[in-house]
């Protein structure tokens, strides 16, 4: 079965990046990146890693600021009031389709952003405690049905907490508890400190930990197994054959942002992934980058509120 596209401090600290990029040539107006989850997520890495470069690229200072809460809704709250000139942009990820249709009142309108690029993509990834008896997906479905069973999340509405819960609930069919947390780095440390079951997350946000042995990764939502985490057997392998998804983390302008910086913002963008260094630190830290032109980046952002949409609607999720 294939679902749709699908969010550590150790990562940023391993990439040693600081919170603001800021060329010394820079000589445009300040570039303002608000991230919609906390610092060590997903779409926080991403920012930083691409961030330290866009700035050179653009000549603009860049500062980077985090913005985290419902479901990263103030941010982009914050992107869609902003100046509409192109110099505010919203890092985020499939969390801002999802919310389109999970959100009653999510502050804003969704034409109200337009995607300028998805830097990279990411695998839904199910962790457990290293020290917890089930060492594979099968053993902790087979755990369920002796014991209530919980699995974290980076909050709710995001990728990971919808098809984590579409896995238990429609494909699984067992009774999980979602525990939603206020970031990525959180819910890791809960599952390390043995607070939840399990946490479901983009690869991104515990690939580190994983290989570290700290955590045990127990399924791995690709078609074949990922180089970042070699040991992590697929969905498929654990007994549900085609199961795969992917969360991502893209830039979002302001929807009456002129067209020709957002494409200049784009073309930049893929430069930037395609250089070795940067390329090879999206890798790292398990995303696989993405190429897409600006009206592929469109295209592709449309189907995802579709996708979403329809996935949100069949859970029955909502939230006021």
């Amino acid at each position: 079965m294939q679902l749709s596209r699908m969010t550590g401090l150790a990562a940023i600290a391993a990439l040693g990046l600081g919170i603001a990029a800021q060329p010394a040539t820079a000589q445009g107006p300040q570039l303002n990146l608000i991230v919609g989850f906390a610092a060590g997520g997903s779409a926080d890495s991403v920012a930083r890693v691409v961030g330290s470069r866009l700035g050179e690229k653009l000549g603009q200072k860049v500062v980077i600021e985090n913005r985290p809460g419902a479901g990263a809704n103030v941010a982009a709250r914050t992107v869609t009031t902003s100046t509409a000139d192109g110099n505010t942009l919203l890092v985020t990820t499939a969390a801002l389709p999802i919310n389109n249709t999970l959100y009653k009142n999510k502050g804003f309108d969704i034409a109200d952003l337009r995607p300028v690029a998805i830097a990279g993509t990411t695998p839904e990834t199910f962790a457990v405690n290293k020290a917890n008896p089930s060492k594979t997906l099968k053993d902790f479905i087979a755990a369920s049905k002796d014991k209530k069973i919980n699995f974290g999340t980076a909050g709710v509405g995001t990728g990971s907490h919808i098809f984590a819960a579409y896995f238990f609930k429609m494909i699984a069919k067992v009774e999980a508890s979602h525990v939603a947390f206020r970031g990525g780095p959180d819910a890791t440390n809960n599952l390390l400190g043995g607070h939840v079951d399990m946490v479901a997350a983009s690869l991104s946000g515990f690939a580190a930990q994983i290989n570290s042995g700290a955590i045990n990764g127990i399924a791995i939502a690709t078609e074949k197994r990922f180089a970042a985490v070699p040991n992590v057997p697929t969905f498929s392998e654990a007994g549900y054959p085609g199961l795969t998804s992917v969360s991502w983390a893209g830039f979002f302008a302001p929807g009456k942002a002129p067209d020709a910086v957002v494409a200049r913002q784009n073309a930049a963008i893929l430069e930037i992934i395609k250089e070795k260094d940067i390329n090879e630190r999206l890798v790292k830290i398990g995303f696989t980058p993405m190429l897409a032109n600006l009206k592929d980046t469109e295209a592709f952002f449309k189907r995802e509120l579709a996708d979403w949409g329809k996935m949100v609607r069949t859970l029955g999720l909502s939230v006021e």
